[in-house]
């Protein structure tokens, strides 16, 4: 059995101008969302194996703060920058790439493209991710190589708002 848990970078800020877009950092509510996803997910006793994050600043911080909460070591996450502006198929090739002895995965990306990714997994319909959302899949395979819709189970969606 394998875990992948999805998840959108938290709400970024838009007053620095002369920042690029994969420059922008997490702005305050940003900054709040991240290590409350984390506490949640650590609410429900998760270890992850691997950390997986997009090279963007926003996602980096996300990552960072959410492995802070599940006492993931920071010099462990792993930063992809082709994340940052991966396609599906994409993101898929990725996941199909984690090492077989890494069970439990987290992925923070970018939207629309989580959100469609998840959707491409998932049986069940999952709506357009917030900012900080996660969703977790199971897979009934022993290779993350072997990950497919057919073997995918929904297991939850969760948000900062459904944590206040």
């Amino acid at each position: 059995m394998k875990t992948l848990y999805l998840m959108r970078h938290a709400k970024s800020s838009w007053s620095f101008d002369d920042l690029s877009d994969q420059e922008r950092p997490l702005n305050d509510r940003g900054r709040d969302d991240a290590p409350c996803m984390g506490q949640a997910l650590a609410k429900r006793d998760i270890q992850l194996d691997l950390l997986i994050s997009s090279s963007a600043v926003r996602a980096m911080s996300t990552a960072a703060l959410v492995a802070r909460e599940l006492h993931y070591p920071h010099a462990r996450i792993e930063v992809l920058d082709r994340i940052y502006q991966a396609e599906v198929d994409d993101l898929l090739d990725i996941v199909r790439q984690c090492p077989d002895d890494a069970d439990s995965v987290l992925l923070v990306g970018h939207n629309p493209i989580i959100t469609n990714f998840a959707n491409s997994l998932s049986p069940n319909q999952i709506p357009e991710m917030p900012t900080a959302a996660v969703v977790c899949l199971k897979f009934a395979v022993d290779h993350w190589a072997d990950v497919a819709p057919e073997n995918t189970e929904f297991y939850f969606y969760d948000y900062p708002r459904n944590q206040n």
